[in-house]
């Protein structure tokens, strides 16, 4: 296996690991909130608190990111982010949780900046959303093994093990990391050929631009102004669907445990069918503008079942259409995600995702505070609703402020 495809490899495995943290608190919190008594409307706070640290961190690690390299970088999160799971298991009600998850995500936040900018050094402009739907396919799996191993530890030896045990990968992987990880340039094990074709064809690494000069360009404002509306579909499944599955559907905690899964099992195939399918048309001549944005359009409008989900009489229907409205999600979201390594050079890929992620989890955190509040008041189910439309709005935003995808600075 080319060493790039391995190099992606080790990006899912922390990506997963990242999710895996972020994730367990939903499956432990039917225990939490009776065991400390956590309304509807302090949970939505606590998830809300998580996303809104998570933007403020991705607008502050992406300069670092690109200031002190994606390895020293990504070392540096991973071990903060590991010690906070960790810390979950000693949280003791609502402040305590609230500040826990605060720090979790100011942490947790350099994962896709510092991804990204390795996947923009280590590929060629065809294979990039490829390489990017390989390591986004970290946030299914952690969706995937979160369910029935949450399940699993809680039973046999407590909900404080359920954070323990995953923080403690993240200390492992930051070892793996530190001996496997170099650029290109320097890597001891690279082929030859392999390394001669990566730097003759990658997109460009350097920058004579100041940062400030993104804020000229309309793309840049585009791409903010597409993730703003973006994400919080995402993480209304991650911080919600247990707690909806138990409360409309009447599901239990072993129900949970065999079917949570699912959704993001679907999640994964549609990260990596969007992925390879934008690189398939580049491959076979389309342009990277065409490639972008068709599988966005696609992936926006399947997002729609999510209408028919919140209305299926079965509980089992309801699921499969939410598998579907994921396996949606993620094909937008693969080919998404890849847009800054698109648009602008390496040297700023790491700024401007840190930028784009920040935007898109502060607009999820105000969603997913009303959210809380409709559901509290309404029920789930014009958060459904909401939830099918807001592709369709980012990728009509998206439509209009970045009329054509290709490399800006040199313009």
């Amino acid at each position: 296996m080319a060493l790039r495809w391995r190099i992606a490899i080790l990006l899912a495995i922390i990506t997963t690991i990242n999710y895996v943290d972020r994730s367990v608190f939903a499956y432990v919190a039917p225990i939490i909130r009776d065991l400390f008594a956590i309304g509807d409307e302090q949970y939505g706070i606590i998830t809300s608190g998580f996303l809104l640290a998570y933007g403020v961190g991705q607008l502050l690690s992406g300069p670092v990111v690109d200031r002190l390299g994606t390895k020293r970088a990504f070392s540096l999160a991973a071990v903060i982010w590991s010690l906070a799971t960790i810390l979950h298991a000693f949280g003791r009600g609502f402040v305590s949780f609230l500040s826990l998850r605060a720090i979790l995500g100011l942490a947790e936040a350099a994962n896709f900046p510092a991804a990204t900018k390795a996947v923009s050094q280590w590929f060629p402009a065809k294979e990039r959303s490829t390489g990017v739907s390989i390591f986004m396919l970290g946030s299914g799996i952690a969706g995937i093994i979160t369910p029935p191993s949450t399940v699993l530890v809680m039973e046999t030896l407590g909900w404080q093990w359920a954070f323990i045990l995953p923080g403690s990968l993240g200390l492992l992987w930051v070892w793996l990391w530190h001996r496997w990880y170099y650029l290109p340039e320097h890597h001891p094990t690279i082929d030859a050929a392999e390394r001669s074709m990566i730097l003759e064809e990658r997109s460009p690494q350097a920058s004579k631009e100041p940062w400030y000069s993104l804020l000229r360009y309309k793309e840049f404002w585009g791409l903010m102004l597409a993730r703003v509306v973006s994400d919080f579909p995402f993480y209304f499944f991650l911080f919600w669907l247990p707690q909806y599955l138990i409360d409309a559907r009447g599901f239990n905690l072993r129900d949970i445990a065999l079917f949570a899964w699912l959704p993001w099992a679907a999640a994964d195939l549609g990260a990596l069918a969007g992925g390879m399918l934008s690189s398939w048309f580049v491959s076979h001549g389309r342009s990277i503008n065409f490639a972008r944005k068709a599988v966005i359009w696609l992936g926006a409008l399947m997002v729609l079942v999510a209408i028919p989900a919140v209305r299926a009489e079965s509980g089992m229907l309801a699921l499969a259409l939410i598998c579907f409205a994921m396996f949606a999600i993620q094909v937008k979201g693969s080919v998404f995600f890849t847009l800054p390594t698109d648009l602008f050079p390496a040297a700023k890929v790491a700024t401007v995702w840190g930028v784009f992620g920040a935007v898109g989890s502060l607009g999820a955190s105000v969603l997913g505070y009303v959210a809380g509040l409709l559901i509290a008041g309404a029920g789930y189910e014009p958060v459904f609703y909401l939830v099918a439309l807001l592709h369709i709005v980012s990728a009509t935003l998206l439509m209009l402020f970045v009329p054509r995808i290709r490399p800006l600075e040199g313009d």
